[in-house]
């Protein structure tokens, strides 16, 4: 058993770990940033094969780091995922990899312990940067009931439609990843889309009329859909339970390609089957459940989430326990924090709580 001490530390290395890193450097704040992946950007590489962001290269940059393509290019996930690891040897930030944070607890006497294994590491401030999506994908319990016939996959598991045995596929939850599944592999497939519908975005993303409507939508994703305003914090609600609306697949695109669309959601199992609330039993060889994930905390050894699992936090910042901060987070403060134009913002703040916490504690970094 090893133990070492960082003034904070920092679980996760993905865009709004990179970025709080990146901040605390600038300050002149020793940090830790530990990630389970092998590499940098390995969260971006194992999405879908044909992922795109939803936001142009313009807005996909990184404090202190433009995103290195022409400024309308949607970049590809493993453009993204190249860019994460690029930003971290750029800015030489102190990136520990294969280091999985089993839990974390207090420290006696104040700050933080998280064990790596038998390791630990001791911190005086610790910031959770797992991401919006967290680390447990969510499935309906009665998924095992299925026919074992059926092909099951989670989104998170989902590459291309090789993967689908031959047969009809249902895809399960219709926000903007369940649209842009649904729509891919009804080219090779039979394809039902089902769930509530969460609406789509008013211009199709690679057009020019985008160039105009996107910077106004990015305003209004930073500056009015925050949590200080009314209309902000009904759709924090909305978006951090329900899912987003449909971003680059519209509905008439899906009509196209031939997916039958339904509003109602799969109920449970009948006879091996999914079973519809309005009572049809679907015969599929495939399931993909784009059903999102589940903010599973269980591994922070603290009382600091609320009764839906999320954290109790305002920007990040958990005033029960002091020195204990998220990034990351879906609405961590916008409907933007979940995105590249929102997350560096975000860091910041949490970047000058952790300095206002420790400036008088703790010398700076030489």
């Amino acid at each position: 058993m090893s133990t070492q001490h960082t003034e904070t530390l920092i679980i996760g290395a993905g865009q709004a770990g990179l970025s709080t890193g990146y901040h605390l450097q600038r300050r002149g704040r020793s940090c830790l940033i530990v990630d389970g992946n092998e590499r940098v950007g390995d969260n971006w590489r194992a999405q879908w094969d044909t992922l795109r962001l939803y936001t142009p290269a313009k807005y996909d940059g990184l404090p202190g780091l433009p995103f290195p393509a022409p400024a309308w290019h949607f970049p590809h996930k493993d453009e993204v995922a190249d860019f994460l690891e690029r930003y971290a040897l750029h800015w030489d930030l102190p990136v520990r990899m294969s280091t999985w944070v089993d839990r974390l607890e207090p420290r006696d006497g104040g700050g933080y312990l998280a064990w790596i294994g038998a390791d630990t590491i001791s911190c005086d401030n610790a910031v959770v940067a797992t991401g919006t999506f967290g680390r447990t994908p969510y499935v309906p319990s009665f998924a095992e009931d299925l026919d074992p016939s059926i092909r099951r996959l989670h989104s998170s598991e989902y590459r291309r439609p090789s993967q689908l045995r031959p047969g009809p596929v249902l895809v399960v939850g219709a926000s903007h990843s369940g649209t842009d599944i649904a729509y891919e592999v009804a080219r090779t497939h039979e394809t039902i889309l089902c769930g509530r519908d969460c609406g789509q975005i008013p211009v199709r993303l690679e057009s020019r009329r985008a160039h105009v409507v996107l910077p106004v939508m990015v305003f209004v994703f930073r500056h009015v859909l925050t949590r200080r305003t009314p209309m902000g914090r009904k759709v924090m609600n909305e978006v951090r339970f329900h899912g987003g609306p449909s971003l680059r697949v519209k509905r008439a695109d899906l009509a196209a390609r031939g997916v039958e669309r339904v509003t109602a959601r799969v109920a449970g199992v009948s006879g091996g089957r999914p079973l519809l609330d309005d009572g049809r039993m679907v015969d599929c060889a495939n399931v993909i459940w784009a059903t999102g994930f589940q903010q599973v905390f269980d591994w922070i050894d603290l009382p600091v989430l609320d009764a839906n699992g999320w954290p109790v936090e305002y920007r990040g910042a958990v005033e029960a326990a002091p020195g204990l901060f998220f990034c990351g987070l879906s609405f961590q403060y916008a409907f933007a924090s979940m995105v590249f134009p929102g997350v560096g913002r975000d860091a910041e703040y949490v970047a000058r709580r952790v300095v206002s916490r420790t400036r008088s504690a703790v010398p700076a970094a030489a």
